[in-house]
C-alpha cells in the first residue's frame, strides 16, 4: 500500500548490502529515502534535510548508536527505529528510555519493518497534532509546556495565554487593544497597554534567540504584534 504523502526516511546501516535492500523495499512502498553508512554522514544529512522518521543501526563504525540518536533529535524531533542484532533486554530499554520510538531486531521481514514504521508516523503525527512548532520553541498544548530546544520555558500564566493568542493565530496581527481582551485573567484583573509591553518583553527574553532582533514575535508599528507562520 502506498503512503497517502511522501515520508521521508533516513536510513543509518554501515553494511551496504542492508542498506540498498532497504532503501530498495521502502522506495517501492512510497517512501523517500536519505541513507548514511555512519553517525557523520547521518548528522550531515539531518542539518540539510527535514526528516519524518530514521532507521537507526545500533552498530555503527564511528559512534554509538545511541550517540547518534541524541545527536539527531538535538537537531530535528522526528521519530526513530533502532534496527539491532542485540537482543539484550539491557540494550532495548536503554534506547527506549532515551527517547527511541520503537526497535526492531535482524532479521526482520520487511513487511513487518513497514508496519511498524507506519504505527510509529501514525503516532508521532498524533502528538504532533497537540504542539505549535515556532522554530526552536514549541509549544505542547496537552500539557499547556512551552519548550525551547527541548528545555522547559517557565512562563507565567499571562505570558502563556499572550505567547498561546498570538501562536493559534498565525500571520494575524493583533492589536493591543485585542491581545489585552483576550488575556483577561482568573481575577478580571486588566492589564493595561504599558504592562503588556513589559510583557512582551519579557517573553522575548524567554523564548527570543537574540531578543534585539526577534523573530517569533514581531512588532508591526502602530498596530500590535503578530507571529509569523513557521514550517513544521
Amino acid at each position: 500500500m502506498k503512503m497517502d504523502m511522501v515520508v521521508k526516511v533516513l536510513l543509518v546501516e554501515d553494511e551496504d548490502a542492508i542498506l540498498m535492500g532497504l532503501k530498495y523495499c521502502l522506495e517501492q512502498e512510497g517512501f523517500l529515502c536519505f541513507t548514511a553508512g555512519c553517525g557523520e554522514e547521518a548528522i550531515e544529512i539531518v542539518k540539510n534535510q527535514t526528516i519524518d522518521l530514521a532507521l537507526l543501526d545500533l552498530n555503527l563504525p564511528d559512534m554509538n548508536g545511541f550517540t547518534v540518536m541524541e545527536e539527531l533529535k538535538k537537531l530535528q524531533g522526528f521519530p526513530i527505529i533502532f534496527l539491532t542484532a542485540n537482543l539484550e533486554e539491557v540494550s532495548i530499554v536503554k534506547g527506549l528510555d532515551m527517547g527511541a520510538d520503537d526497535y526492531i531486531t535482524k532479521p526482520f521481514k520487511t513487511r513487518e519493518l513497514i508496519s511498524r514504521m507506519k504505527a510509529v508516523l501514525r503516532r508521532n503525527q498524533k502528538n504532533m497534532s497537540n504542539l505549535i512548532p515556532l522554530g526552536n520553541v514549541v509549544i505542547d498544548l496537552n500539557s499547556a509546556k512551552v519548550l525551547k530546544d527541548g528545555k522547559d520555558v517557565m512562563l507565567t500564566v499571562l505570558e502563556y495565554k499572550i505567547l498561546l493568542t498570538l501562536a493559534m493565530n498565525p500571520n494575524h496581527v493583533f492589536t493591543r487593544e485585542k491581545i489585552l481582551a483576550d488575556i483577561w485573567d482568573v481575577n478580571e484583573e486588566y492589564v493595561n497597554d504599558n504592562t503588556l509591553t513589559v510583557y512582551i518583553k519579557r517573553i522575548r527574553e524567554k523564548i527570543e534567540d537574540d531578543v534585539n532582533h526577534p523573530k517569533i514575535i514581531q512588532t508591526v508599528r502602530g498596530i500590535g504584534y503578530k507571529i509569523e507562520r513557521f514550517n513544521d
